[in-house]
């Protein structure tokens, strides 16, 4: 797994293909259901393995879903690994000291009471990101306490908490208020009556902030989010401690049944998902998890409804479109660009590559969703849909084609409209960047280079796997026979050795690759 880039253009890189020739390590979706994976501090891994030249490694190791770095999490396991005992009860104890200080219950319990409080006794230590009672006062006289801790505060704890901004873990960029009332107009247009907030803790609170002020709103929310800090601001009705990359409830069943509860209420009726995943992600666990709840939304629905779908707005960056729409391919993407406020590179109202490239996707009909105009978006007759004012229609595709927000043009040698900045290169016969190399790695799959998917799919791949049988079968009797060599005193080649030191450091380093 690659580590997360901070550039935009390395990650649109990422997003948009994958390279022929070139290396890299996948998720595995389809393990052994029999054999379930390991857990590290956030939950059960995933399985990986590294892929280059289209052939495979010749072992699998599980790894952090969470985490893409092995500097917040360290877990690393072979797939045919065993471990001890002694280091099987290491790894628990140490899961264990991972863990939030507080359980949810004493978290809710400290909640009630703070909120009895007096306005003079209600204090938050920002250095420990903590609600303080007056027993914990004592502790904290060294550190920074703010005091006066209104109601409306406690009702926006995204303002009070310090954004988790690590890009490789948590990417914790919250929605400008801007992009929040804009999905909770639409949200109540659209008549939803329930919204399952996965990973936006900012619309959440909105949401429950205008359902208190406003009589009228009787939208309900519920959130799941790995940050387990919200467990102080809310009652176990309104919050989940939950980890998206591989469905894990951190408090168990009963989380999981209030999830489930909130998404069957009135025959699951009124409810829709809105999720904003950290960008780093892979889409692959991410659309496994998705659908994971969609099942358990299903489950409260009438046999006569099972054609029906979970409403979804997913907010991803436009040049993940293919990849989302090979798991959903009901889903659309809008044109209404998202914008955060703690990010220096997601804003609307920027111009050229300056301007956010967050985009909803969503299984919704476009027509159905109006965008604003006063913000710069129109209604295209012909595509019976809103677009920006600089994406115009094509002619020639039938189609508002733009994905960026830019004017594209069309090119008649490839048959599509392609970005403004690409030209046609005779030698590559397609557009691209006129600084790009013709003789570098081709997009596609790692086996065959097609390019409508991916190497996990490719209908070569009991080929490629018989092949990767042979070589690894190849390396074995070549190993054996250096084994045997050294049985009998003969010294086994250093440069072998150098070699097999440097695949070992390499395959313990693939999160920083």
């Amino acid at each position: 797994m690659a580590a997360l880039r901070d550039r935009l253009g390395d990650v649109e890189a990422e997003g948009s293909t994958s390279h022929q020739g070139s290396s890299g390590v996948e998720v595995v979706l389809h393990s052994d259901p029999a054999t379930p994976a390991p857990l590290c501090p956030h939950g059960p891994t995933l399985l990986f393995v590294k892929v280059s030249q289209g052939k495979e490694e010749t072992r699998r190791f599980y790894a952090c879903s969470a985490c893409r770095d092995r500097k917040d999490c360290s877990f690393f396991q072979w797939e045919d690994e065993k471990l001890s005992g002694a280091r099987l009860a290491a790894r628990e104890a140490h899961n264990r000291t991972c863990q939030p200080p507080l359980s949810r219950t004493k978290c809710v319990e400290r909640y009630l009471k703070f909120i009895e409080l007096p306005l003079s006794q209600r204090k938050f230590c920002q250095g420990c990101q903590q609600l303080l009672l007056p027993d914990d006062w004592e502790k904290h006289l060294e550190h920074q306490v703010v005091g006066d801790i209104s109601v409306t505060q406690l009702k926006r704890p995204s303002q009070l908490l310090y954004p988790l901004e690590n890009k490789k873990t948590n990417a914790q960029y919250l929605f400008a208020d801007r992009s929040c009332h804009f999905l909770i107009d639409l949200l109540s247009t659209l008549e939803f009556r329930r919204v399952l907030c996965v990973g936006t803790p900012r619309l959440h609170e909105l949401i429950r902030l205008k359902a208190s002020g406003d009589k009228k709103s009787n939208i309900k929310s519920l959130l799941l989010d790995i940050d387990f800090r919200y467990s102080q601001f809310y009652v176990e009705d309104s919050f989940c401690h939950y980890n998206m990359f591989n469905h894990h409830f951190f408090d168990g069943k009963a989380a999981l049944e209030v999830c489930r509860t909130f998404l069957q209420e009135d025959k699951g009726e009124g409810v829709i998902m809105v999720t904003d995943p950290p960008f780093g992600g892979l889409v692959e666990p991410l659309a496994v998890t998705f659908k994971k709840l969609i099942a358990m939304w299903k489950e409260g629905q009438s046999q006569g409804n099972n054609h029906k779908e979970l409403p979804i707005f997913w907010i991803f960056p436009y040049f993940f479109e293919s990849r989302i729409c090979q798991f959903f391919p009901s889903f659309c993407m809008l044109d209404y660009q998202v914008d955060y406020d703690n990010h220096a590179l997601y804003k609307h109202g920027k111009t050229g590559r300056k301007q956010s490239p967050v985009r909803i996707f969503t299984n919704i009909p476009p027509n159905k969703i109006i965008l604003p105009v006063e913000e710069g978006y129109r209604f295209c007759p012909l595509c019976q849909r809103y677009v920006s004012l600089e994406n115009q229609h094509c002619e020639h595709c039938n189609s508002c084609t733009s994905k960026d927000g830019r004017k594209w043009n069309h090119c008649f040698l490839c048959k599509k409209c392609v970005k403004p900045s690409w030209i046609h290169c005779s030698i590559c016969n397609h557009c691209a960047l006129p600084d790009h190399s013709c003789e570098g790695p081709k997009d596609g799959c790692f086996i065959c280079g097609e390019l409508d998917h991916k190497r996990g799919t490719c209908p070569n791949i009991s080929a490629s796997k018989k092949a990767n049988k042979a070589v690894r079968k190849q390396k074995q009797r070549k190993s054996n026979k250096m084994k045997m060599e050294t049985t009998k005193g003969q010294p086994m080649n250093h440069t072998s050795v150098t070699r097999k030191k440097k695949r070992r450091e390499r395959a313990h380093q693939y999160l920083c690759s």
